[in-house]
């Protein structure tokens, strides 16, 4: 796969071009993930309908802080959202990656896959930014750590030709997609609680906190577009990838660690 790869270019070449342009990738997008904290905290609350990746229909308005939830769930919400965040930073230094090895290499029709899905990623990023700062949750502390490790993998793995390419958003897309359905099913039993809390203060006609069930649309959102990622690197041969098993339990066990530490730090 690599020498087909060499017909366009010279592997030797290219390896220090891709190292210049990994480590502009990772200050970019790190400054785009941070952006959104260089402004005051006490800022209204975001409409986050306003970042919606698709022509959903409009959702209500998110509230200016967490809603009231016991330290523990407090706790757990934030770690999601930290996590979503690290993992779209990550993923944008991915599809970024790729592109821009796959112009150099003069595969334009994998470079636009890899664009399109990359588009999809900004959105995401964007809109999981302006979540994380309605909820005041930090960001990860290694959000460097996210943007190089996903420069790295975009990168060796177009380098290794469009199959592995495609091999490395399937294993990605197919632990994310599970993840997500993880979060909806915290996300649901958190919206009951919510629920029943205005009941039992008195307060039935309150009903749930609408940040919830806002969140819970945008996490479905989320997890279809990336299941429909997966559908498109299925589709483009991702599983004849060389070592496609091997490559897929090494990325797939990459991306769960990745989740538990993103969590706590």
């Amino acid at each position: 796969m690599i020498a087909r790869a060499n017909a366009h270019l010279p592997l030797r070449a290219l390896l220090p071009v891709f190292g210049r342009q990994a480590r502009s990738q990772v200050k970019s997008v790190t400054s785009l993930a941070s952006s959104a904290y260089s402004a005051d905290d006490t800022a209204p609350s975001v409409r986050i309908n306003s970042a919606s990746t698709a022509g959903a229909s409009t959702p209500k308005l998110g509230t200016a802080s967490t809603p009231c939830l016991s330290p523990h769930d407090r706790l757990l919400l934030s770690q999601m959202l930290r996590v979503d965040h690290a993992g779209e930073v990550a993923a944008n230094t991915i599809y970024e990656a790729q592109a821009d090895v796959f112009r150099r290499l003069g595969d334009s029709q994998t470079e636009q896959l890899m664009l399109e899905m990359w588009s999809t990623e900004k959105k995401h990023l964007r809109v999981v930014t302006d979540i994380l700062r309605q909820h005041r949750v930090t960001p990860s502390k290694l959000l460097p750590v996210w943007s190089a490790a996903g420069s790295l993998l975009g990168g060796v793995t177009a380098l290794l030709g469009k199959e592995a390419a495609m091999a490395c958003t399937e294993a990605v897309e197919t632990v994310i997609g599970e993840h997500y359905d993880d979060q909806l099913d915290h996300l649901s039993s958190l919206v009951n609680q919510n629920d029943a809390s205005s009941r039992d203060a008195g307060f039935p006609h309150e009903g749930v906190d609408p940040s919830l069930p806002l969140l819970s649309s945008v996490i479905k959102e989320f997890r279809d577009d990336e299941l429909e990622h997966l559908d498109t690197a299925v589709e483009n041969d991702a599983q004849q990838a060389p070592a496609h098993a091997l490559l897929s339990a090494v990325v797939g066990w990459g991306c769960r660690a990745a989740i538990q530490v993103a969590g706590r730090y």
